[in-house]
C-alpha cells in the first residue's frame, strides 16, 4: 500500500486552538514545492531555530526507522548538504504572496 499523501496533524496542534501551520514542503512534479507563513515571526533567528529543530527531529525520525542510525553523524551529513545547497544552489526559489 503506497504512504499517505498527507501527514498527520501532531497531536498537541489539533488541541491547541492557538495553534498554527508555519511550513509545508512537498515533493510535486519533479521538485519541491512550499507554503510558509513568512510572516510567522519578525527576526530571521526564530527560523533559524525552527531549521535547527527540524533537523534533529529529522535524525531522530531516521534513527526510530532505523536503529543503527548514528544521529550526530546523521546530522553533519545533513548540514553538508544544507552548506552545499546554500552556497551553491541548484534552482533559485520563487513564488507569490497569497492569503
Amino acid at each position: 500500500m503506497p504512504p499517505a499523501k498527507h501527514l498527520d496533524i501532531p497531536p498537541a496542534a489539533a488541541r491547541d486552538k492557538a495553534a498554527f501551520e508555519v511550513l509545508r514542503v512537498w515533493i510535486a512534479e519533479q521538485g519541491q514545492h512550499v507554503s510558509i507563513r513568512s510572516g510567522a515571526w519578525e527576526d530571521p533567528f526564530a527560523w533559524g531555530i525552527v531549521l535547527a529543530d527540524l533537523a534533529r527531529h529529522i535524525a531522530l525520525a531516521q534513527q526510530l526507522q532505523h536503529p543503527e542510525t548514528d544521529v550526530d553523524a546523521f546530522v553533519e551529513r545533513l548540514l553538508e548538504g544544507f552548506h552545499a545547497e546554500i552556497e551553491n544552489p541548484t534552482d533559485e526559489p520563487e513564488g507569490e504572496v497569497t492569503q
